[in-house]
């Protein structure tokens, strides 16, 4: 089993690699082990996410108790780092210390940080605001000394974009990187021009946040790897995707009255039996495994 210092090892490494490090969204452990088994480098835990799948909007009303727990289930499923998003903190500066260490007890490898007020909204709607960049600054300088370990990675998000414009958000990004943010996210940059200005004004890692239906162009791994980024999210992605199947399976129970016409296209009892790792309870109880999986070769 990886540690939590392992992963967080991995995640730094990563970062400093060349190589993009992609990390999709996992709505539950369940979900993070399908990003793991698919090859990716490590998973990311969306806020957004996380709210929705309990039937809340994305305005700051999760705590920091439900955020860390689920987190910490969904960096428990795989040994691939887990990156978190925090939100604003969860309150003002002292907050913010004992997110780190909550987190950081969760098992997670990093989490970012955002300068909006509270209560925050999606990063890609209109009517946000930011705190003036000196309290960003306080934050990112509270998370950073209260980590114990010092591997694990604090980044800043900047969502002045939107509201400032790109330099103002630039010159963010370097007063938090002058306060110890290891990463910078610059939230909605609106084309490629502005994430190719971003790389050039700042010498931290960068995340790049490819969300669907956003401010943002959709831009593939290969080309924000040519644009010197160094880590990719797509965090709501596998719960949008989710949810239409949910949906259309809904739908056709209310219509059909049976969900024979989507059973070719559920996953199936053995995908799910490897995902959950059934066989490997064997070992500790013989009475546990002892089946055939239907669909499995023997």
């Amino acid at each position: 089993m990886t540690t939590a210092s392992e992963k967080r090892r991995r995640l730094r490494e990563g970062l400093a690699s060349g190589t993009l490090q992609r990390l999709p969204g996992a709505f539950s452990p369940l979900a993070a082990r399908a990003v793991a088994d698919h090859g990716f480098d490590g998973v990311y835990v969306s806020g957004a996410a996380l709210a929705a799948d309990l039937a809340l909007p994305d305005i700051g009303l999760t705590t920091l108790t439900e955020v860390a727990g689920r987190g910490g289930q969904i960096a428990r499923a795989t040994d691939l780092p887990t990156l978190i998003d925090a939100d604003t903190g969860f309150g003002e500066v002292a907050n913010v210390a004992r997110t780190i260490a909550a987190f950081e007890d969760a098992g997670l490898a990093g989490c970012h940080l955002e300068d909006q007020v509270n209560p925050k909204r999606c990063g890609h709607l209109d009517g946000k605001a930011v705190v003036p960049a000196a309290d960003m600054v306080r934050r990112v300088a509270a998370a950073v000394k209260a980590r114990t370990d010092p591997d694990f990675v604090v980044c800043a998000r900047t969502d002045a974009r939107a509201i400032e414009g790109l330099d103002a958000a630039i010159d963010r990004a370097k007063a938090y990187v002058d306060a110890g943010a290891d990463m910078v996210f610059p939230e909605a940059l609106r084309d490629e021009a502005e994430f190719a200005a971003f790389r050039a004004a700042v010498d931290v890692p960068l995340l790049a946040n490819m969300t669907e239906f956003g401010a943002s162009p959709n831009l593939t791994a290969r080309r924000l790897e040519d644009l010197g980024y160094n880590l990719v999210i797509w965090p709501v992605s596998s719960l949008r995707a989710a949810m239409g199947a949910v949906d259309e399976l809904l739908a056709a129970l209310r219509t059909e009255g049976t969900q024979e016409s989507l059973v070719d296209r559920m996953q199936t009892r053995a995908r799910l039996y490897d995902l959950v790792d059934y066989a490997s309870y064997s070992e500790f109880d013989q009475d546990l495994f002892n089946f055939r999986i239907p669909g499995r070769d023997a």
